[in-house]
């Protein structure tokens, strides 16, 4: 509002001076005419200053009438502007005043404007320094959250992994005792609806029955739980645990004897005590709780080397020297095989996502964006887009087999190192057949020689006949399921980057005839690609006039930049 007020006097003032200076020049003119006049009116004839002549021409008494009526129009006029220059003279003097009443509330009203503006400016930097120092601490509080976080998470990490130790480290008569513990720590560590501190809870209890069972196994305990027992019957009754060593004494009837493990068994087998001292020491221990523990110094490995089956490298043994091949030949293709899975499952696809973007981007003619989608997506489905790409000037035919060289060259590279695992699957059974022939060669030599009365002896042929049989069929079905697998997981992948190729070329097609039918959308294109160019030199405040203009501004723009 000052700065207007001052404008205003501005104006005025040079108004006034105009006027002033109008009047003045009128003055001067008026006066100098005046003076012009009058001294026209002055000459005086040559003869005039004869004081012997005293004639007068009668042609100069009009003359002289005229001069005096001028003189009067002139000191008239002179007069009219005196007046009109005093008014002005009195109107610039109150503007004058007016400007100065004016001036000093103004002045005043500015400087106090000024001392609120400096303290809005100063209260505006406190709280900008304030929340800077908040955000430092919001930060600083943050870092200390996240390293409680990954401390806690790794403490959980622990717990859980403390928790399968345990529970691997258990004997089998105890799964039973901390079964429910066990269960309840699992099954929070895998429910997402309990927040960490519950499930730290859970594990927490866990660690503490774990610390409590340190001392009840140092000392020895006994607790109830069910057992197999004799005739394969599952019996309830009371487990006496010291150490290592384990005690299965039953409520009703059987007899006392140690808990062990049965290969393939969840459930605890009792091994009865041959001795009967040994069965009433363990049955008085086991009710009373204190007594004279029967000790085996093998742990029950006596009982489990009665029942032990034969090896698998025995049992293979038994194939003889075809064995070797057979197993040769399995171990290669097992480990080709797995290597092959490994590379076709990192072979990256081309996701439906990116393609659509492609070939949306190839349909609105923009290359640099279909050359940039085409980069990012990774594995051989890259590759072909990019070479498709790169020729999109080129004939849809060149662009076909441009894409179809690189398919072809990702086919070859795929299925290599299949045929062996077909050829694995087709020799294996051979090679057991051959082993069989020679067992019943062998089998046939021993009868020539001992008979056929001994069966012992004639075993050793027989179970390389059918030994080296079973091995075989077990090495070709499975080399025949992973060729069938791979194969068919390689074909899906040749087969995807056949779509995509047969999907690109034709959104090729589509947009040359577009282009061919319509051209005044690539024109369009244009137009649309120069005024994004300008919406990134210009700055924010012109990027939103230009969009808020609806483009058309920058459109004419961007036809005269591109025309010139």
């Amino acid at each position: 509002m000052a700065r207007n007020t001052v404008n205003l006097m501005k104006t005025t003032n040079t108004k006034t001076t105009a006027r002033l200076a109008a009047a003045t020049m009128t003055t001067i003119l008026l006066a100098s005419g005046a003076r012009i006049a009058w001294g026209g009116q002055a000459e005086v004839p040559a003869n005039a200053s004869d004081p012997g002549t005293s004639e007068v021409d009668p042609a100069d008494v009009p003359a002289a009438t005229s001069t005096s009526s001028d003189e009067d129009g002139f000191t008239a006029a002179a007069g009219d502007v005196s007046d009109r220059l005093e008014a002005s003279l009195d109107e610039l003097d109150a503007l004058r005043r007016t400007i100065a009443d004016e001036t000093l509330p103004m002045t005043r009203r500015l400087a106090a404007l000024e001392a609120e503006l400096a303290s809005v400016k100063g209260e505006f930097q406190g709280r900008v320094r304030e929340l800077d120092g908040r955000s430092l601490d919001l930060a600083n509080l943050q870092k200390e959250i996240d390293a409680r976080a990954a401390e806690a998470t790794y403490l959980s990490g622990l717990l859980g992994e403390y928790q399968r130790n345990f529970e691997s480290r258990l004997h089998i008569t105890e799964l039973q005792r901390y079964a429910e513990p066990l269960e309840t720590a699992r099954l929070a560590a895998e429910n997402t609806a309990l927040s960490d501190q519950e499930v730290s809870a859970a594990q927490a209890t866990l660690l503490l029955e774990s610390l409590e069972r340190l001392h009840d196994v140092a000392g020895g305990t006994t607790f109830g739980g069910s057992a197999v027992g004799e005739g394969g019957l599952v019996a309830a009754g009371r487990f006496v645990l010291a150490g290592p060593v384990a005690i299965f004494h039953p409520d009703e009837g059987g007899r006392t004897g140690t808990a062990e493990q049965r290969l393939g068994s969840l459930e605890p087998t009792a091994m009865a005590y041959s001795d009967p001292a040994d069965v009433a020491a363990a049955a008085e221990l086991a009710v009373a709780g204190r007594g004279e523990l029967p000790l085996d110094p093998t742990l029950g490995n006596a009982h489990r080397i009665e029942a032990t089956e034969e090896s698998f490298i025995e049992h293979a043994k038994k194939g003889g020297p075809v064995m070797i091949p057979i197993v040769a030949l399995a171990a290669a293709a097992f480990l080709v095989a797995i290597l092959k899975w490994i590379g076709l499952s990192f072979v990256r696809k081309p996701s439906r996502r990116r393609v659509r973007e492609l070939l949306a981007a190839v349909r609105s003619g923009d290359r640099v964006k279909a050359k940039e989608i085409a980069g990012r997506i990774a594995g051989p489905g890259g590759r072909m887009l990019q070479a498709g790409v790169a020729n999109l000037d080129e004939p849809r035919d060149i662009v076909e087999e441009t894409m179809y060289e690189t398919i072809l060259a990702t086919r070859l590279r795929l299925n290599r190192f299949l045929p062996f695992v077909a050829i694995s699957a087709a020799a294996a059974p051979l090679l057991g057949l051959l082993g069989t022939v020679t067992g019943i060669i062998n089998t046939f030599k021993l009868i020539t020689v001992f008979g056929s009365g001994d069966v012992k002896t004639l075993s050793g042929g027989i179970s390389e006949a059918l030994v080296t049989t079973e091995f075989g069929l077990i090495v070709a079905i499975p080399s025949l399921l992973l060729h069938a697998f791979l194969s068919r997981k390689a074909r899906s992948i040749v087969d995807r980057m056949e779509g995509v190729a047969i999907s690109f070329a034709n959104e090729v097609a589509r947009s040359r005839d577009e282009k061919e039918r319509d051209p005044e959308a690539e024109r369009s294109r244009i137009r649309a690609e120069v005024r994004d160019a300008l919406a990134e030199l210009l700055s924010p405040k012109a990027r939103a006039e230009l969009a808020a203009a609806g483009g058309g501004v920058a459109a004419t723009s961007s036809s005269e930049a591109g025309s010139s």
